[in-house]
């Protein structure tokens, strides 16, 4: 069980700051915002601050987090090697939305990693982050500040719905510009691999290494018995508002249609801009069927507010899955415990 707090929301100003960097040298998880979505903090090295983590969201032992630097020299010791193809990406994509998974170094603790001979490592270009890094000196692990399972927060509002009385502090810095978690590729194998899609696409990937970027399986299926989470958000149904969900593909007006005939009291739609007024049942929308980025941006409030108005049962309108849209595909996905239907 977590310890309980009484949890302040404090602003992301220099007191706030200051508090921040406090408790991670004492080994005490605290919320802050990135460009991504809200996060848990605690220092990557401290194996009891980082399980204290895993005990606030109520998250499984056996999925990896993700270390935070503010610069390139962090790097020592968290990675054993950085091979020239993590150099060219870092330059590509640092700081930014962008986790590489690298051979595992010795300053990271084994509850980081769930005892993986691997680590993510990411730059965030949050000021905030770069803030509690650069002045407490310390490198943190952070997953997404929900309890496990549910959508991940991209608000402080959101984040204290989740974590009030299991964290001591919520720093707010605001809505977060990105809206889906980093992007995650492996690069301890023989190719590129595409574990997690985010903001950075598999797309722009290639262009800077001039080499195909695999897809993982996990991306669109369940990962098999057995096989372990190389990156957080594989394992487990994630990103869960308490409605089920269901993903449709095909027309809008096969979509209409389809939304029709299953209208019923508690059942909502999850559609793009604009859709939802044609519909014949309840709904809310989650970004323009064109803009993969607003999509990402909208995604996890618009899947909160469905519980907010109490639905029990959602259908989803089905984003691309190319680009940006790739990881709106893969949180959607997820979310439905890969319930999808073509009408």
């Amino acid at each position: 069980m977590p310890i309980s707090y009484k949890t302040q929301l404090l602003p992301a100003d220099a007191a706030g700051i200051a508090l921040a960097v406090q408790y991670l040298k004492e080994g005490v998880p605290f919320a802050l915002p990135t460009e991504t979505v809200y996060g848990i903090a605690a220092d990557a090295a401290n194996d009891a601050a980082v399980r204290a983590v895993f005990a606030a969201k109520g998250r499984p032992q056996d999925n990896p987090l993700i270390v935070h630097i503010a610069d390139l020299a962090q790097l020592e010791g968290i990675a054993a090697a950085v091979p020239p193809r993590a150099q060219k990406l870092a330059a590509a994509f640092w700081p930014g939305p962008f986790t590489m998974v690298l051979p595992r170094g010795p300053r990271v603790c084994d509850a980081a990693t769930a005892g993986l001979d691997t680590v993510g490592v990411r730059m965030p270009s949050h000021p905030v982050v770069q803030a509690v890094i650069r002045a407490s000196g310390v490198a943190f692990a952070a997953p997404s500040a929900n309890l496990s399972g549910r959508p991940s927060p991209t608000t402080a509002a959101d984040t204290l719905a989740d974590m009030d009385g299991r964290l001591p502090l919520i720093l707010d810095g605001g809505p977060c510009a990105v809206g889906v978690e980093s992007t995650v590729v492996s690069l301890t194998g023989e190719r590129p691999l595409l574990l997690r899609p985010g903001a950075v696409t598999k797309e722009q990937m290639e262009r800077v290494l001039g080499e195909e970027v695999a897809l993982s399986g996990a991306i669109l299926d369940k990962l098999q018995p057995g096989q372990a989470a190389r990156s957080p958000g594989m394992k487990y149904k994630h990103y869960a508002p308490k409605a089920e969900l269901t993903l449709v593909k095909g027309s809008l007006a096969a979509f209409e249609r389809y939304a029709a005939a299953h209208a019923a009291p508690g059942v909502w739609a999850l559609c793009f801009a604009g859709e939802g007024k044609a519909l014949p049942l309840p709904s809310i929308e989650y970004g323009s069927e064109a803009d993969a980025a607003e999509q990402a941006r909208c995604l996890f409030a618009a899947l909160r507010a469905l519980d907010a108005h109490g639905a029990e049962t959602v259908y989803v309108r089905c984003p691309a899955q190319t680009g940006v849209a790739l990881a709106v595909y893969n949180r959607l996905l997820r979310a439905a415990a890969f319930r999808v239907v073509q009408v």
